[in-house]
């Protein structure tokens, strides 16, 4: 027996509500997942010579704008430093240039990371 007075409780859940805010976040996740997993993006050299690599281990990004990032995250090169001291040196190092920077900054974070104990530092190219 259903009554309409004031005091009764409605019986059904309106679910409408409930799938436009899912298809709302599903939207935004498949808007957002691509980007997340790209990275910091530099125009890397060309070279003849270059050997496919395993990109496991520190990578070290310097942008056309001589920012610097280790591993997606902007440093300075006294953060750098420092950062560099409190890992393993046995990892392989990965440096990501754009083929815009300067070679002296290339050159400081070489040194750097030569100056930290690093044995095996690669720079990253593209096949020509």
């Amino acid at each position: 027996m259903q009554t309409n007075s004031p005091h009764s409780l409605a019986s059904e859940i309106n679910v409408t509500p409930l799938v436009d805010v899912m298809l709302v976040l599903l939207i935004i996740f498949m808007v957002t997942a691509p980007l997340l997993d790209q990275g910091i993006r530099v125009a890397l050299p060309k070279a003849q010579t270059g050997q496919q690599m395993d990109q496991s281990g520190l990578n070290i990004t310097l942008t056309k704008e001589h920012a610097v990032y280790l591993n997606r995250e902007l440093v300075t090169m006294a953060e750098l430093r420092r950062k560099l001291a409190e890992v393993p040196r046995n990892q392989p190092l990965l440096i990501r240039s754009d083929r815009n920077a300067y070679v002296s900054r290339l050159i400081e974070l070489w040194d750097l990371c030569r100056a930290a104990g690093f044995g095996e530092i690669r720079i990253a190219t593209l096949a020509d």
